[in-house]
């Protein structure tokens, strides 16, 4: 039986999808899902950009997206806290920070969607889905894209 249910969200359409599987089980399983974005701060450019502008704007989306996914686990009957998660500095990638946050919350299940990519597309794009997968040492549950 899975008591606490760990969803790492973002605003893709296959994120949705794996929330609202997580919505499911819990509700199956009388679980509370922990739902976690992780916004990434750090990156290199050699352009002028305003950080701090940037680091506002992602922070808030972030946040604004956790908060109505909360909303509707409440409408949903179900039991729901949140997190949004920063990386600030270049080592820790974001399935790092995933797993790191599984295991600081003593989640029996990690929820995931993924697009599934193969080849060429992957390697470009790199894989959150896998990294987790890679690094848990609880199940994974992955929701595979639609498109």
């Amino acid at each position: 039986m899975y008591k606490q249910i760990l969803v790492a969200v973002d605003d893709s359409d296959t994120s949705q999808l794996a929330f609202q599987e997580a919505i499911k089980l819990a509700k199956e399983q009388q679980s509370t899902l922990r739902l976690i974005h992780v916004v990434d701060e750090y990156f290199y450019t050699t352009g002028t950009i305003d950080y701090l502008a940037y680091e506002k704007v992602i922070k808030e989306q972030g946040q604004l997206l956790l908060t109505q996914l909360k909303e509707q686990a409440h409408h949903a009957g179900v039991k729901v806290e949140c997190k949004l998660i920063e990386i600030v500095e270049y080592a820790p990638r974001i399935s790092e920070k995933i797993v790191k946050e599984a295991i600081e919350c003593k989640a029996d299940l990690i929820v995931i969607g993924t697009h599934g990519r193969r080849g060429f597309s992957r390697f470009v794009l790199g894989s959150v889905a896998e990294g987790v997968i890679r690094m848990a040492t609880i199940p994974v549950l992955l929701i595979r894209s639609t498109q």
